[in-house]
This record gives structure tokens, C-alpha cells and sequence, in this order.
């Protein structure tokens, strides 16, 4: 496929915090397969090399980036990376994320504030500094990864991911209006009850076992199974693609149904 070919996509959180996949590598890896060059980032340097690996692998063009999302230096410093060596940023994927279980008496304000700086404020400083070069070439897209965690309540006591991630449904408006006349698009993917290495890392302590975890996240589906890293990944490239051209400003479940039912 060659959907993305001569594009470059430079993705937030290309690793994968455990072995698998999670969505930010499916995603970099969906986007190498579709043409795209691809600048993985990834606050463990490993995880992003991994990842680039895999794509260079598979013939495409990677290269690894270590960046702390919540530090203004390091955002800049991987956006120029990218700029000098591809020359353009055609793709910003915004995947980096995290978990905090806990309400409001459980979650020290230092705690609340971790997440809406790596959930939230990593995602504005990307932009901040990737929104330039795009409107100097006068197009590029913008993916931000929510949850519908931002629109429901899953069971489970993660009040700080939770507004975190809603913020990140109107950053991403806000920033798709401002920036449509432009040449511009933002939209924004809210994954579901998904399989992937982040589950059995921040949420299986919630059950009695990761196995309970994965039986009764796969009986809350109406599919009747978690969806995987590569359903985000696919409506990643669709809405990277030229076939979303007039896709913009979107909060897009992947989800399975489960946002739609009512019990």
C-alpha cells in the first residue's frame, strides 16, 4: 500500500511500554507500511529503537528519537531532529499517555498534575512546535490519541486519566478550527477496551488476575473481545491519509460499539 508514500510522521510514544504491541508502535509501523518515513519517539530510548527497527526491517526509512514529552527542550529538540533530517513534517501523531488509578482523595495533587502534563501538555507542546513547519508547507495532519474513558465511565477510578483525556477531545477541536483555513487537520482516535501491553502494566492490579481482566474486558465488548493496537492503527492511517481530506475536527471512537450501547 502507499496510501502515505514520500510523507513523513513523526509519532509521540512510538514504543511499547511491555512486549506486544501497543498503539503508538502499531501506528508508527501501520504508517511505514503505508510509505510514510517515520521518526519514532519514545521517552525509553530502547522502546523507540525497537520500533524503528522493525520498520527498517521491513524495508522502510526510521529513525529513533528519546524525548520526554512533559520537557519543552526535548519536544523542540525531536521536532528539529526530524525537520533536518527529512526536511517536513507531513504526520504529528500524539500517542503518549498514561494511568493513574485513584479519585480525587487517592491522587496527590503532584500525581494529578504528572497526568495532565504527560496526557495533555505533551500534546499541546508538540504541537507548539510542530504546527509551524506545517503551515509553512501549508498542509499536515494531526492524530491525537484520547479515550473513551474522556466521554464514559469505564469501572474504574482513574478520575485524573480520565480528565485528562477529555481535555485532550477539545484541545484537538480547538486546534483543527483554528488551523482548517490553513491547510490543516486534527482529529482525535478514542480507543476502547484494548489488548495491549498498557493493561497488564497500569490497570490488571484493578482485578484478581490479568487472565480476570481479559475475561471480563473482552465480556464488556459488544464484540465479545478487547479490539488490538492495530485497530488503532488503521483508523490512524485512514485519517492520515488523503481519503480523510475532509475529516477534520473528529473525536473517533474505536471501540466496538461499546460508546453506543446504553447498558
Amino acid at each position: 500500500m502507499d496510501r502515505l508514500r514520500d510523507r513523513v510522521a513523526l509519532v509521540f510514544g512510538a514504543g511499547s511500554i511491555g512486549p506486544g504491541w501497543g498503539n503508538g508502535k502499531a501506528c508508527a509501523v501501520a504508517y511505514a507500511r503505508e510509505g510514510a518515513a517515520v521518526a519514532c519517539v519514545d521517552v525509553a530510548p530502547a522502546a523507540a529503537a525497537e520500533t524503528a527497527s522493525i520498520i527498517a526491517g521491513e524495508g522502510g526509512t526510521a529513525i529513533a528519537l528519546a524525548c520526554d514529552v512533559t520537557r519543552e527542550d526535548e519536544v523542540a529538540a525531536a521536532v528539529a531532529a526530524t525537520m533536518a533530517r527529512f526536511g517536513r513534517i507531513d504526520v504529528l501523531h500524539n500517542n503518549v499517555g498514561r494511568v493513574k488509578i485513584g479519585g480525587p482523595p487517592d491522587v496527590t495533587a503532584e500525581e494529578w498534575r504528572r497526568e495532565l502534563d504527560v496526557n495533555v501538555t505533551g500534546m499541546f507542546l508538540a504541537c507548539r512546535h510542530a504546527i509551524p513547519p506545517m503551515l509553512e508547507a501549508g498542509r499536515g495532519v494531526i492524530t491525537n490519541i484520547s479515550s473513551i474513558a474522556s466521554i464514559r465511565w469505564l469501572g474504574h477510578p482513574y478520575v485524573s486519566y480520565s480528565a485528562a483525556k477529555g481535555a485532550v477531545n477539545q484541545f484537538t477541536v480547538s486546534v483543527a478550527l483554528q488551523y482548517a483555513a490553513r491547510g490543516l487537520r486534527c482529529n482525535a482516535i478514542l480507543p476502547g477496551l484494548m489488548e495491549t501491553p498498557l493493561i497488564f502494566q497500569q490497570i490488571s492490579g484493578q482485578f484478581a488476575s490479568p487472565e480476570d481482566m481479559v475475561a471480563a474486558r473482552n465480556a464488556a465488548c459488544p464484540t465479545g473481545r478487547m479490539g488490538t493496537a492495530w485497530d488503532v492503527a488503521n483508523a490512524a492511517v485512514f485519517l492520515a491519509s488523503d481519503e480523510a481530506s475532509y475529516v477534520n475536527a473528529v473525536c473517533l471512537p474505536v471501540d466496538g460499539g461499546l460508546t453506543a450501547r446504553s447498558a
